[in-house]
């Protein structure tokens, strides 16, 4: 066994607590529960390092910057930084107990409450859904449902931003889109290949109302295949048709 020594990067005025991280010999690899306790504790030693960096920052009177514009402990904006890592988890677990609180059965607002008839046919292609606006009203509460709400919300702001003519409006939306669904840092990340990537990143140079119109035929697409099938087939859908087809009472 060997401990590895490290220190945080802060500066002098704060303490520069020594984490220390025991390994196992190089000559075997944890496996099963071994894993998943070493997981844990690195877990932890992150956890009170950013603790005590953030009590630091306190005593001093400092107010700490927005987290996404620097990694806690090396201050680079890397994507493979545990302490990213240690932030998604807490994400994960805040959004999971977040979204439980959504599930069951599907309750389209008032105002997006479809016909029978419009529900009825969502069944029939993924191009009905995404034309009625109850239908992406549903559609997206049972996105959400699936931790996957993200991929409607991109598709939609895409479509707001193909309806702006302003240069400076456009490119401020631009901005905003990438930050919110593109970039690696995002908590509301949507997944792309790495080509529709690259197209982004060009077409980044000279924002435009179609800036990410590649990624957001890849974004419907994908919804289409993945979701919109477990969509039609959840009972949340057919729970809506059997309350839509009982008669209403008269007010």
């Amino acid at each position: 066994m060997f401990a590895v020594m490290f220190q945080l990067g802060v500066s002098e005025s704060f303490p520069s607590p020594a984490l220390t991280v025991v390994s196992s010999p190089s000559s075997s690899q944890p496996m099963g529960t071994e894993r998943v306790e070493m997981r844990k504790r690195q877990v932890q030693v992150h956890q009170e390092a950013a603790a005590s960096v953030l009590h630091a920052r306190h005593r001093m009177g400092e107010t700490p910057t927005n987290a996404s514009n620097a990694c806690c402990f090396c201050w680079c904006c890397c994507c493979s930084c545990s302490c990213l890592t240690v932030r998604s988890e807490d994400e994960a677990v805040q959004r999971s107990t977040c979204e439980r609180r959504t599930e069951g059965p599907m309750n389209c607002e008032e105002s997006l409450l479809p016909t029978l008839e419009d529900a009825r046919s969502w069944s029939l292609s993924f191009e009905k859904v995404m034309k009625s606006s109850a239908g992406r009203g549903c559609f997206r509460q049972f996105l959400r449902t699936e931790f996957s709400e993200e991929n409607m919300m991109f598709w939609m702001a895409c479509e707001e931003l193909k309806k702006e003519t302003n240069k400076t409006v456009v490119e401020e939306k631009v901005r905003q889109i990438y930050e919110d669904f593109i970039s690696i840092l995002s908590p509301k990340e949507v997944s792309l290949d790495s080509h529709v990537r690259d197209v982004i990143n060009r077409n980044m140079l000279e924002p435009t109302s179609h800036t990410f119109e590649e990624a957001q035929q890849q974004i419907y697409t994908l919804m289409q295949r993945d979701s919109y099938p477990r969509f039609i087939n959840s009972a949340a859908y057919t729970d809506l048709l059997k309350n839509l087809e009982e008669p209403r009472p008269e007010p």
